[in-house]
């Protein structure tokens, strides 16, 4: 691909991205459903206008790692710790309602497994997938309609967070039956050892950035230094620990949450998301959806695989969220703010290709999955939102 032809590419995604943002909000949908349908339509499943490239793979990214660095400076930083055992427990309900689904739907398709078998195998991966919960396309909707600080905003992002870490322990467990050279025990190490840096580290850096910002108050510099300490958190995250860099780029947010210059920090990055990289990031999930290889079976179990992954994360979280002592309302909106695929799910079923638990075939159900959670989930978010609004319910 010659290097000029990414700018048109660029040109075409903001354009689409921009317009059918604007009609998503029209039909009283937030925009950024209408940012993946633009991606839909212009990538190979519709027009076929552009692939899926490197280029636009690593601006995704990066975008998606803005878009965490950003929720994490919004957070209250009390409230997520009063969120915290509670978003532990949504978590965990979040990942073993799934697996265990998962693996009943592989098992109901393709037929009982015997501990250890090929299938059995299988069926558990396809349960691992399920467990991953991608917070951002959540977190753009709670952002556009102004709950992110909410109590239930706190507790979804804290929970999908969680989620992401056990998953990436519950995914090394995984490939560990194929891969005999995979370390369980490494991972919860390793984990609990990002969290203790980012703590202690953590500590030393928001003192640093304290007294930058009392020294030079709204001023470029620091949202600058900023921005390099959320990529410097995330490739540290990723490279030297096995976390996913969006939990770094979040956990880099909280550090600075505190700052009396946070929010305008946050005003300057989200300059370059809205404009650019967020647009890229919701727009690539269309451009990776195609269904060249499928046929009668593989639709159906594609169909059920959402369905089933799709009400388990309500069902798990809701539950507990319910026990939890939330009310009705709000363990739906929890449940439902944690169905969303994307990335997550995308790295964890490459995973399962590589260790030979997953055929490409079945990225097609991978990929629907993403795609519907990622239209569906914003618009009920909205629904319960305003249902709540009708009824006079005040959210803290």
């Amino acid at each position: 691909m010659e290097s000029y032809e990414i700018l048109r590419d660029l040109a075409i995604i903001l354009l689409f991205a921009k317009c059918f943002g604007i009609l998503a909000r029209k039909f009283k949908a937030p925009q950024v459903v209408g940012q993946i349908i633009a991606g839909l339509l212009v990538g190979p499943c519709v027009f076929g206008w552009i692939t899926q490239t490197d280029f636009i793979t690593q601006m995704a990214e990066v975008g998606v790692i803005i878009l965490m660095f950003s929720v994490g400076l919004e957070s209250d930083l009390k409230e997520l710790i009063k969120t915290g055992p509670v978003a532990f427990l949504i978590a965990c309900a979040g990942v073993f309602i799934p697996l265990v689904f998962g693996a009943l739907l592989y098992m109901g398709f393709y037929g009982a497994a015997p501990w250890g078998s090929e299938n059995f195998y299988k069926a558990v991966f396809i349960g691992t997938i399920m467990t991953a919960t991608s917070v951002s396309i959540t977190v753009a909707s709670l952002q556009e309609l102004g709950k992110i600080k909410s109590k239930v905003g706190t507790t979804i992002v804290s929970a999908a967070i969680i989620d992401d870490v056990i998953g990436i322990i519950v995914l090394t467990f995984v490939i560990g039956f194929k891969n005999p050279d995979s370390n369980p025990l490494m991972v919860i190490v390793k984990t609990v050892a990002f969290f203790a840096v980012a703590i202690i580290g953590g500590f030393l850096f928001y003192k640093i950035f304290l007294t930058l910002d009392n020294r030079y108050p709204h001023t470029r510099r620091v949202p600058i230094i900023g921005v390099a300490f959320c990529f410097a958190l995330s490739y540290i995250a990723e490279r030297y620990f096995g976390i996913a860099d969006i939990t770094g780029a979040y956990v880099a947010g909280v550090i600075l949450c505190s700052l009396s210059d946070n929010e305008y920090i946050k005003r300057k990055v989200d300059v370059s998301s809205y404009m650019f990289f967020g647009p890229v990031f919701f727009a690539s999930i269309g451009l990776k959806t195609t269904f060249n290889s499928m046929n009668g079976k593989l639709f159906a179990f594609c169909i059920c695989f959402v369905i089933v992954a799709l009400l388990a994360k309500v069902i798990g979280c809701g539950l507990i969220s319910k026990l939890c002592r939330y009310s009705v309302p709000d363990c739906l909106k929890i449940g439902v703010g944690m169905m969303t695929r994307g990335e997550v799910a995308l790295i964890v079923a490459q995973k399962g290709l590589a260790a030979g638990l997953l055929t490409a075939d079945y990225f097609t159900a991978v990929i629907l999955l993403i795609l519907v959670s990622s239209i569906a989930t914003p618009i009920i978010l909205k629904l319960l939102y305003s249902s709540d609004e009708k009824k006079g319910i005040v959210h803290t």
